[in-house]
């Protein structure tokens, strides 16, 4: 059987320790989110790293919709996806992903319930009748995960393993560096897509897909927010995750939006997983989530 290759550090190396950060963050603007990521960019640059950050994915709650935050320009906003068999990712026609358990419970739930909730999200996705990728699981090993957690200086490990990383619930502080202006209070979850690049730093597509090739996705969970099982307030763990693993398995938000004049709340229409704003538990993929999966998936080889 092969084995995944290890990315960064070696394992077996104690994640790196909490930094002490300062209690407030100043607001950032989408532009400043951009100049964010540009920073962790030049990071991973400086460690001679083949991966840099493409795409940031939100979720909100609340009046705001989530988007897309793009930072390579150079890929003029494309699609990004793997690529079947992917030399750089060992040749795996699979689709690996792992849960973090050092930061893996939400707000007032235990470990197993967010883990339980976390598992039937994926278990959701791989259960599209259409489509078979698979999806395999990886265990977590005790590390401490996350990249652009590490890279923001609040914990993680400088590395990666799995395809797609959930990476933690972690504290607003966090929100507010990555998401921009009052991500601490409105993002419930975030992606973050990172690709390949080829010896001149442009983005690779190998494949001739006109898509970017991806490397590996991190999601991470807000815990500034009440999360509660099958509820709409508390936030509902398992909606999210479902949420956020679209994203993690290549699928962009969808639907019309409106708001009640009356309080500003957010509707969408048609309402699906995929939409970019929580309007309550939502456990069960509607015909515009599978058919936005099928139509990335449908020529994934099965083995």
């Amino acid at each position: 059987m092969r084995e995944r290759k290890w990315y960064g550090v070696v394992p077996a190396i104690a994640a790196i320790a909490m930094l002490v950060v300062p209690s407030v963050v100043s607001a950032q603007s989408v532009e400043a989110i951009r100049a964010a990521m540009g920073a962790m960019n030049a990071q991973l640059e400086a460690m001679g790293y083949t991966v840099r950050i493409e795409t940031v994915e939100y979720y909100t709650v609340g009046h705001a919709a989530g988007q897309i935050v793009h930072f390579e320009d150079r890929a003029k906003q494309m699609d990004s996806h793997w690529v079947p068999g992917d030399p750089r990712r060992g040749g795996f026609t699979d689709i690996a992903w792992l849960s973090d358990q050092t930061e893996g419970a939400a707000t007032s739930l235990t470990l197993a319930q967010t883990q339980t909730a976390t598992s039937n999200a994926m278990v959701t996705w791989d259960g599209v009748k259409s489509t078979y990728i698979p999806l395999t699981q990886l265990p977590d090993l005790g590390i401490d995960w996350g990249l652009v957690q590490w890279l923001a200086g609040l914990g993680g490990i400088n590395g990666w393993w799995a395809d797609i990383t959930h990476a933690g619930w972690l504290p607003g502080i966090f929100f507010d560096i990555v998401g921009g202006p009052g991500g601490s209070t409105s993002i419930l979850g975030i992606t973050f897509t990172f690709v390949w690049i080829d010896g001149s730093g442009n983005l690779t597509d190998i494949d001739n897909n006109r898509k970017s090739d991806v490397a590996f996705r991190e999601i991470y969970y807000n815990n500034w927010f009440p999360w509660g099982i099958n509820t709409s307030f508390p936030i509902d763990v398992e909606t999210v995750v479902l949420h956020e693993t679209g994203h993690g398995l290549s699928q962009d938000h969808f639907g019309k939006l409106f708001s009640t004049e009356a309080n500003g709340i957010l509707h969408f229409a048609p309402r699906a997983v995929m939409n970019a704003g929580y309007t309550g538990v939502q456990q069960v993929l509607t015909g515009t989530d599978r058919g936005g999966h099928n139509s990335i998936w449908a020529s994934w080889p099965l083995r």
